[in-house]
Formats: C-alpha cells, structure tokens, sequence
C-alpha cells in the first residue's frame, strides 16, 4: 500500500568499487609486497651503478627503470585485485594464447642479448620475456581445466591441463630455459595434487622428470656445465657463484656497511640473479632474515585464505599461483647460496627487470583477487543444492 500512495522505493546501489575492495582485499600481503618493492629500490641504489658506469649511463639509471617498471607493477597488481575471479580468468586465458604465441615464435624472431639462450624480444627501449607472463597465465587456465573436469560428464581437462605443460616445457627446454621450465611443471603438479592426484601417478611423473634431466645432461652442454658446476665440491673463486659465495661469508650478521660491499663490482647479474648476495654483504643476514619473512608471510596468509576457498577453479588457481611465487624466490636465494645448480631467475619484486616486475605484479594481483574475502555459503546448503 506504502508503494502504491508513495511509489516504489528505489533499488538501493551496490559497495562501491573501492571501499569493497579494501574490505574484502588480504592487506598485510599487500604490505608485505611494498616493502619488499622497496627493498628492491635500496639494493638498486647498490648493486646497479657499477653496471651502468660500464654501460656508459647515468649511474642510477637502472634505479630509474626499476622504479618505472616498478609502478607500473604495482599499478596492474592492484587492477587486477579489484577483479572477480571470473574477469580474472577471461583475461588470463587471452594474456596465455598471447604469451604462447610470443614463445612459440622467440626462435625466429627472439634474442639472447649475447647470454647464450633466446629468451626475449627486444624492442629497443626495452626487452619482453614471454615466459614470464606465460607463468601466471598458464596457472590460471590449467586450473579452469581442472575444474571442468571435476564437473559431471565435464571434459578430459586434466589431461588437456597436462598436455599443454608438456609443450610449454619443451619449448622452454629448447631456449634453452630449464628454470621456468621446472617452475611450470612444478606449478601443474602441485595443482594436480591438490586436485586429488593418486600418489602412485605422482611418483612415476617424479621420475619421468628424473630421466628428462638425465637426458638433458647427457645432451645438452648448458645444462650439464651448470649441474657440474653445482656438484664440483671446490668453487672458482672468479667466477659468479664464487663472487656471490664470498660476499655472503663476508657480510655475516650485520653486513659491511651500506655501499661498502665489493661484489657488485665484480657480478654482471648482482641487479638481477645475485641480488640477495648484495644483500647479504652490505646488510648482514638481518636484511635477508627479513625479505625470507616477507615471501613467507605472502605465501602462508594466502594459503591459509585459500584453505576456506569451496570454489575449486579459485583453490586451484590460487594454490598454483602462491606456490609458483615461493619457489622463485627458493630458487634464486638457493643459487646465491650454492643450494641450487644456477639458474639465472629473478627475485620478485626484488631484482631488476621489466618483464619479472610486470609479470609478477599481475600474478600476484591475481593471487589477490582469488583471496578477497567472499561470502561462502554453510556447507549444509550446498550440500542440499547438489541433491537437488
């Protein structure tokens, strides 16, 4: 009666945009990838002046380009988070046909800027890596399959998920590229183990990765230079693994003091791969204690918000896209302390490079998406919806 004297009452508006977003978003991650972005611009100011004084530039020029690309990381980081999760996938499954595109086509148009591997397209001012942003975008749409096919009389996805691994990884292993190679497989696998995987498939992909490594061994001079290099129980002092060594020996607890280390002197990667070994020398173990902290308390909190996730396609998505981000960093702080055999990737968000910094913006706004605090519904009624 109130409506017909009255009118109706008007449709009241959604959340806006941003309040929900701050809401609903994982801040101390947040947080935690600022300050690592800062982390990264300290060690910039130095690691990289020695490299640009030899590249006849102004010596915080790197600093400059970091700091670009940098922004503009964390600009696509939080785009992305403000997405739903289905945005997110529409977008990532173009961003992947367009990145796969880019890698299939590096060895007729690609270069290796003299490092020995074709892994970029130079443009000049700047250089693209396609498999940086094929990482992310790989999860996101393996995960989709996954979940499809746990779906009544939904599609074989899985074992499309699989087969569209095994080429990204042959094509990687043919730049050659073995780290991201391992990081998408590793990535496929802890999805599919999440998924529900039976250990007995796991095992004997486990040592189907044992006999392609053996393979690449025997065949491959780059890959067995650097897992000699690894298993050689005395290290060249001259060389990077034997730079990085010493600056970590000598840095101890407390470091040297800032801009009093030498092996930014001596490493052509200490912006990039060796970044924590600058770290290490100048600002002792304190500074290193703290960035492991930071990675860890990312990958934990998401983890833990993925836990309560019922969603399958987000879990999955979510679980790859963390895991993928913490063994980047293993790796890299692994190599600089000979844990690893080397494997020339970068720290995220940490070291110097556009197309880490970019790429790795966008993973982890995808990660933030897939995290934001969503009404789930009580068990009980989903379980009452899939009986009817």
């Amino acid at each position: 009666m109130t409506e017909m004297v009255y009118g109706a009452v008007p449709a009241q508006g959604g959340e806006p945009i941003l309040p929900k977003w701050w809401r609903t978003i994982d801040k101390w991650t947040i947080s935690c990838v600022l300050i690592l972005f800062a982390i990264g611009l300290l060690l910039g100011f130095a690691a990289s002046p020695p490299l640009a004084e030899r590249n006849g530039h102004d010596p915080f020029h790197y600093v400059e380009r970091q700091a670009f690309f940098g922004g503009l990381a964390l600009i696509a980081m939080i785009v992305t988070s403000m997405m739903s999760p289905t945005l997110v996938r529409r977008l990532a499954v173009l961003g992947f046909l367009v990145a796969f595109v880019g890698l299939a086509l590096l060895p007729f148009f690609g270069t290796d800027f003299g490092k020995g591997a074709v892994r970029w397209y130079s443009l000049g001012f700047a250089s693209v890596q396609p498999s940086e942003f094929l990482k992310p975008g790989f999860v996101v749409v393996a995960a989709w399959m996954m979940a499809a096919s746990h779906q009544i009389h939904g599609p074989p996805g899985t074992a499309w998920s699989f087969a569209l691994c095994v080429a990204i990884v042959l094509m990687l292993a043919l730049q050659p590229d073995f780290g991201q190679a391992c990081l998408v497989l590793f990535g496929w696998g802890v999805m599919y183990f999440v998924a529900g995987a039976p250990m007995l498939l796991l095992v004997i992909m486990a040592g189907m990765v044992v006999l392609a490594g053996s393979f690449a061994y025997a065949n491959s001079e780059h890959f067995a230079r650097r897992i000699d290099g690894f298993l050689n129980p005395e290290i060249d002092p001259t060389t990077q693994l034997g730079y990085a060594t010493n600056a970590i020996r000598e840095g101890g607890l407390l470091g040297v003091g800032v801009g009093e280390g030498e092996v930014k002197w001596s490493l052509p990667d200490a912006h990039t791969d060796f970044i924590i070994a600058v770290a290490a020398e100048e600002y002792g173990l304190i500074l290193v204690l703290i960035i492991i902290g930071l990675y860890t308390s990312i990958v934990v909190r998401s983890l833990l918000r993925l836990m309560r996730e019922r969603d399958t396609f987000v879990r999955l998505a979510g679980t790859g896209l963390a895991c993928i981000f913490a063994v980047q960093a293993m790796i890299n702080m692994g190599v600089a302390v000979r844990l690893l055999p080397a494997k020339g990737m970068t720290l995220p968000f940490v070291s110097y490079g556009g197309s880490s910094l970019i790429a790795g913006g966008i993973a982890v706004g995808m990660l933030l998406a897939f995290t934001r605090t969503r009404p789930q519904g009580q068990i009980g009624d989903i379980l009452r919806g899939r009986v009817r």
